[in-house]
Parts: structure tokens; sequence; C-alpha cells
């Protein structure tokens, strides 16, 4: 899995298209927290993944919850009482 950091300095350089508008609200929050434009599209994009991420289960993850209450279901009930 790929590990993220907000300190990297390696950039690289790729070629996308989006909307006009998007585009200039992204340089206007640029200019106004005085930032360069590729340091708010790089915090937009690192947002995203990190939303990704988080909202969806990994399957091993949700296999292992389904697992653990088929074999302790009895167990959660009493400790939830």
């Amino acid at each position: 899995m790929m590990k993220l950091t907000m300190t990297t300095a390696v950039r690289e350089k790729f070629s996308s298209q989006a909307a006009p508008d998007v585009l200039a609200a992204l340089r206007q929050i640029a200019e106004n927290q005085g930032r360069q434009f590729q340091s708010v599209l790089d915090e937009a994009l690192r947002d995203y993944i990190d939303r990704q991420q988080k909202e969806r289960p990994r399957r091993h993850a949700m296999a292992a919850f389904a697992s653990s209450l088929e074999e302790f279901d009895s167990l959660y009930r009493e400790l939830a009482k």
C-alpha cells in the first residue's frame, strides 16, 4: 500500500482536464491563502483520497468482523448488558 506524506518533495507531472469553475476556485483559494496552486491541488487530491479510503471498510476487515460476530455473538450480547 502506498503511504502518502504531506512533506513529499518529489513531484510528478501529469496532464488532466477540469471544469473551468473548479480550476478558478482552486486558484482563488491559493491566492487567498498565499499558497501555490499546485500545493492547493495536492491538498485537495489528498483529502479526496482520504475520504475514499475511510468511507469504505476494507473487505478483509469486514470479513473478520463478520467471523467474530458469528464466533462470539453470545459473548458480545452478554457484554452489552
